[in-house]
């Protein structure tokens, strides 16, 4: 999953060297968290979250596949 969100978010930004991507295992859920330099969230969340949403999706659709829930947080 965080190769997943790296890559989008990477493809996303103007500045690809600040994102950075954790993520925290649980035992039914994973939590994925984005990070990107401030000028850029704009492109990661997209006109009324819309990148943000479809990003969500498709690690969501990639999850199933593992049988986990996945949560994708962009932070500041």
């Amino acid at each position: 999953m965080k190769a997943l969100v790296e890559f989008i978010a990477r493809s996303l930004v103007d500045h690809p060297q600040m994102v950075e991507v954790k993520q925290v295992d649980g035992e039914q859920s994973i939590i994925v968290e984005l990070k990107v330099a401030p000028e850029d969230m704009g492109k990661v969340i997209g006109k009324q979250g819309r990148i943000a949403k479809a990003m969500r999706t498709i690690v969501k659709a990639s999850a199933v596949k593992q049988n986990k829930r996945v949560v994708v947080e962009i932070i500041e």
